[in-house]
């Protein structure tokens, strides 16, 4: 279920009592598609987050911190301008659409009261939250101004007169009277009925066509609407372990439970958590993904060349075979010939067509095969070499990758530190050498009690192995990809404490989403740092294996907060 009509309705029954008569205290940006609204009511502050994402659109409360920008865009200094010190009055939805207009009373420069409205449009990539004047409808501004010619069917420009996105005609079904249904039940079927309804997804239709083909009748009709009158966060699975968030408990869809929470608001909050890490994350660390992304197609690219040239070496005996074969039967050859066919006795004497330079000696052509033969053989130890070179830096930079992938977006700064130190990323302004102690690093505490240390990239790594781990604690790593380092701080585990220890290793890895993971395990002081080697890189010998299967549930339950 998405941010459809019927979830904001109930949305709306949880939020509005919640902000209502509020004040709207501070206003910013933290990423490019998310503002935060903090209110001040009854001598508390609630965040509320309104984001234009085009994948997953969505507003709520949030509790999770989120960092305020130095320099604030246009937008936001618009919004403070107009709205900080301001009163939310209401908060009314569009019918059953995915419009939510926030309604707020100011005083002008002049000290006169003023009725402003931050509509916020859910629209997929069309989504946006719009400023606008509410006695003459102007538009003050927007957080995604348009250009006219991208939209024709209004103007989204400051100064231009705010009207509503063309609307799909549908049923209230919050206004339907028993009357009017029995008339539609008579002419649709349930699912034609469904499709009538407005503000209803494709899992709330098949839901409601679930509802009314078991009982055909207003009851049933009434029984699911009522489902968004006091909302609770249900979330499930479906057989891909993809999870979808509901407002009620669905029966008549192929999904398995996950969790449920009575406050619709933390449910959401703990749902999109993972969803907005990632995005947020991938919007501050641009710069670092794509120089990833092209290093690892030059380096991919550079490894198919070096193979192929290694193959072409190792099999290079052709070569003496044809310059042996040459001087054998050099009086075969004569002047300006481009080939000539010798008996091959290194193969019962059948007959083999050599090449020739019609430009050289006969002899000259023998020893330009020698030669090449010569110069095959002497590159297979540099070719291995430059392979052996491009893959650690080819799992170097999959390491780098992953370290984003697993990164809170306050990790991005140190991950870019890294690649400016290694001297892929230039940098005028003077490196930031932040000190790494262990409130840098992710923290957990397992079943019995033992804390389990997890890197969050490759300096983060080093540092955990080889300055903050005691030579007995246990350190682990997945088996042959790239991931955290992770430092289990007892000497003496349990069996119950090295699957978990594993499972957070697994989950901290390009594994995460991999059923069964393999993970090595071994004290910490049997593993060591070859000179020279890239930050993460290390060997280790004597370790054990296990294979673990990383839940996220299961894992994140046993993090630390700091």
């Amino acid at each position: 279920m998405a941010f459809d009509g019927l979830f904001i309705h109930s949305l709306l029954k949880n939020l509005s009592p919640t902000l209502l008569t509020g004040r709207l205290t501070k206003i910013y940006q933290p990423f490019e598609h998310d503002l935060v609204l903090v209110f001040r009511k009854n001598r508390k502050n609630y965040q509320l987050l309104l984001s234009i994402n085009p994948q997953y659109p969505r507003f709520y409360l949030t509790k999770n911190s989120l960092a305020n920008p130095q320099v604030a865009p246009t937008f936001v200094m618009v919004l403070r301008k107009y709205l900080e010190g301001s009163i939310l009055q209401d908060i009314k939805q569009v019918g059953q659409d995915r419009i939510i207009n926030f309604y707020f009373s100011n005083r002008n420069e002049l000290g006169d009261e003023v009725e402003l409205v931050l509509s916020l449009e859910l629209m997929g990539r069309h989504s946006n939250v719009i400023l606008y004047n509410k006695q003459d409808g102007k538009i003050i501004d927007l957080l995604k101004r348009v250009n006219p010619d991208e939209n024709r069917a209004r103007l989204l420009l400051p100064k231009a007169k705010y009207e509503l996105p063309p609307l799909n005609p549908g049923i209230d079904g919050f206004l339907l009277t028993k009357e009017e249904f029995t008339k539609l039940a008579n002419k649709n079927s349930p699912f034609d009925l469904a499709k009538k309804i407005n503000g209803l997804d494709r899992d709330d239709r098949l839901e409601l066509t679930g509802y009314l083909e078991d009982d055909y009748s207003f009851e049933s009709f009434r029984t699911f609407f009522n489902h968004f009158e006091n909302p609770k966060g249900y979330i499930f699975r479906n057989n891909k372990r993809k999870e979808r968030i509901f407002v009620y408990q669905p029966y008549h869809l192929d999904l398995t439970p996950y969790s449920k929470n009575e406050d619709i608001n933390q449910a959401l909050d703990e749902f999109y958590h993972e969803q907005e890490t990632r995005d947020w994350v991938h919007q501050r660390a641009k710069v670092v993904l794509n120089i990833v992304s092209n290093e690892q197609k030059k380096l991919s690219k550079k490894l198919i060349k070096l193979r192929k040239q290694l193959d072409q070496a190792e099999n290079s005996e052709d070569y003496r075979i044809k310059g042996e074969l040459l001087n054998a039967y050099l009086h075969l050859v004569k002047a300006g010939m481009t080939e000539v066919e010798v008996p091959n006795y290194y193969e019962e004497n059948h007959p083999l067509k050599i090449n020739l330079d019609p430009a050289l000696s006969p002899a000259r052509n023998a020893q330009k095969y020698f030669t090449k033969y010569q110069k095959l053989r002497n590159s297979i130890k540099h070719v291995k070499k430059q392979i052996s070179l491009a893959q650690e830096n080819l799992a170097y930079f999959d390491s780098i990758e992953t370290a984003v992938n697993n990164a809170e977006p306050e990790d991005i700064d140190s991950i870019t530190d890294e690649l400016v130190a290694q001297g892929y990323i230039r940098r005028n302004r003077k490196q930031r050498n932040k000190k790494i102690d262990e409130k840098a690093l992710n923290k957990f505490k397992l079943s019995s009690g033992k804390i389990v240390l997890v890197g969050k990239n490759n300096y983060q790594n080093d540092w955990l192995t080889f300055k903050k781990a005691n030579k007995h604690d246990i350190w682990f790593h997945v088996k042959n990809m790239p991931g955290s380092h992770v430092i289990l701080t007892d000497s003496q585990p349990s069996e119950e404490d090295i699957r978990e220890t594993a499972e957070i290793a697994a989950y901290f890895s390009k594994g995460r989403l991999s059923g069964h993971v393999q993970v090595d395990y071994v004290a910490d002081k049997r593993v060591k740092k070859p000179n020279g080697a890239k930050p993460g890189f290390v060997i280790y010998t004597g370790q054990n294996s296990i294979e673990v299967t990383p839940e996220e549930k299961s894992v994140l339950s046993k993090r630390i907060d700091k």
